[in-house]
């Protein structure tokens, strides 16, 4: 049985075992994950996390979960503590790139060696974030990668993970966080990951703004960057801009005429 498939099968016997019609949300814990694969006779990965994340962030929940969801509406699995998890019913609103929005040119100066090596993944985005210094041209802010691949545990939530922080300074010497997630390849951005990011600056970084930010590789060689906020209806997009890294001479005079009436507008 394909790797996605056994995940779904699991996560499928756990959700029906325990879903009673009109539950909003069903709580189950990493053990589990053990119980279930011996009764399915599905050989379990050395990583259980890997069950979780791959049904997160790279394929869909079984179409058996997804139609007990309302009208407008999906199921999502958030962490509630060490080893414990939820199955919640949210507003279906995908985080995905507007593909109507308009691409700005950036000279790039990834170095070359860099370019040569870097594959198409997480890492390889994050690299072109922090050479280009993308993120303080998306943001308006002067920032700097304080860490890369941050664990840490939140109340509530058990461990989460943050692929990157940046700290930020503004012209009036106001202090700022930046939770960045990336995904490159398939992988797709997940509200579950923004929520995360949004309670480790409440524990962590209590005294900074905090604006999390999002990043995913398009086609093309496009890179969309998103900035969240937390309204009384979840979460949400405040901002999306699109990019695109090239040799500096392909940034032409009618692009820069462009990006001058886009002041002026």
């Amino acid at each position: 049985m394909k790797r996605k498939n056994r995940y779904s099968a699991i996560i499928e016997r756990i959700f029906t075992s325990k879903y009673i019609a009109g539950m909003r949300q069903v709580d189950f814990e990493r053990d589990e994950f053990e119980t279930v694969a011996r009764q399915l006779r599905i050989k379990l990965p050395k990583n259980l996390g890997d069950l979780v994340y791959s049904i997160r962030y790279r394929a869909d929940l079984p179409k058996s979960i997804q139609e007990n969801a309302g009208a407008g509406e999906t199921w999502i699995i958030r962490p509630i503590g060490k080893g414990q998890y939820r199955l919640a019913l949210v507003a279906d609103r995908p985080i995905q790139p507007n593909p109507n929005l308009a691409t700005t040119k950036v000279p790039d100066a990834t170095p070359g060696i860099v370019t040569k090596y870097a594959f198409g993944d997480e890492q390889a985005l994050l690299a072109r974030l922090r050479y280009n210094r993308l993120i303080d041209i998306f943001a308006g802010v002067t920032c700097y990668s304080l860490q890369n691949h941050l664990r840490t545990t939140v109340p509530g939530m058990g461990q989460v993970e943050t692929d990157e922080l940046y700290v930020g300074l503004d012209k009036k010497g106001a202090h700022y966080i930046f939770p960045v997630q990336a995904k490159g390849g398939s992988d797709k951005l997940n509200v579950v990951q923004i929520e995360q990011d949004f309670a480790v600056c409440a524990n962590k970084f209590s005294g900074l703004i905090c604006r999390p930010l999002g990043a995913q590789f398009m086609g093309g060689g496009i890179i969309a960057l998103f900035e969240f906020e937390q309204t009384d209806g979840g979460v949400r997009i405040s901002a999306e801009r699109h990019y695109k890294l090239v040799p500096p001479e392909e940034v032409t005079k009618e692009d820069l005429e462009n990006y001058r009436q886009r002041i002026a507008d």
